[in-house]
């Protein structure tokens, strides 16, 4: 764990383990990975879920994209994820800077299979289709919670843009899509349901769910800890409506064990 963090800090990297408090962090650093975030470590959307700053964004650093590159060569890496904060003051979103940490990867660990955890880029199609020309093996998306709850939880989001977004990518020959979302918000079992359609509908093919845990005080209170037993009854159920790949459980994170859906 502490190889990974010194190596991480050498190479001014921000991991949104570290950023987001996720509860996973120990483990996948003693394990000597980490989930990288790039463009920054401050998010221009405050969603009131999330435990990212929410501050002034910071200028893009050019040679970003080779130290993601040269952890991931030391670290050994077989598989990554990389993620951002949103910029939604970037003209693109951050997709070529996406783009260019994902040709950076190829280029010093080609045997690495890489998936990215985009933002919306605010519907812009071709920022995503920049990110798609680097072909990464998984663009991962995170529709977060149901549609009713998007003004409360992401009122700077749009659940129609981010379902187009993942329909956009399945459609791309070559990448599997992905997405996440969290329990525990205030959701109804009917609205999953309709969330489980409305992506299957859109092609996604792995599915993450996981509870919500509040990362501070002025963050979204926790309307619900959802039992174990019945994270496996989502699990179930979303195998049934055809994901090929579901994780559904109480830690599970968008990119905790994140290979094991493409293996």
């Amino acid at each position: 764990m502490k190889s990974v963090e010194t190596l991480l800090h050498d190479l001014e990297l921000n991991t949104v383990c570290r950023e987001a408090s996720c509860p996973n962090y120990s483990e996948c650093f003693n394990c000597g990975t980490a989930t990288i975030m790039i463009l920054g470590a401050n998010c221009t959307r405050n969603c009131a879920f999330c435990g990212v700053t929410n501050s002034g964004p910071e200028p893009l650093s050019p040679e970003e994209p080779y130290r993601v590159g040269e952890a991931v060569s030391r670290l050994g890496l077989d598989y990554i994820v990389v993620t951002s904060v949103t910029r939604d003051d970037l003209p693109d979103g951050g997709a070529a800077h996406f783009a260019e940490t994902i040709r950076r990867i190829r280029a010093q660990s080609p045997r690495t299979k890489i998936e990215v955890l985009i933002p919306d880029f605010q519907g812009d199609p071709d920022a995503l289709a920049a990110v798609i020309d680097a072909a990464p093996d998984v663009i991962s998306h995170n529709m977060e919670t149901v549609r009713e709850l998007y003004p409360r939880v992401r009122p700077q989001a749009d659940y129609q843009r981010s379902l187009d977004l993942i329909a956009n990518v399945s459609a791309a020959e070559g990448i599997h899509s992905k997405s996440g979302f969290m329990v525990g918000v205030g959701e109804t079992r009917e609205q999953i349901t309709e969330l489980f359609d409305d992506l299957r509908g859109a092609g996604c093919e792995f599915l993450t769910i996981g509870q919500y845990m509040r990362p501070s005080k002025q963050n979204l209170e926790v309307a619900e800890y959802v039992t174990p037993e019945a994270f496996e009854e989502l699990g179930e159920i979303a195998r049934a409506k055809g994901f090929s790949f579901v994780a559904s459980a109480p830690f599970v994170r968008s990119s905790y064990h994140a290979g094991e859906a493409l293996r």
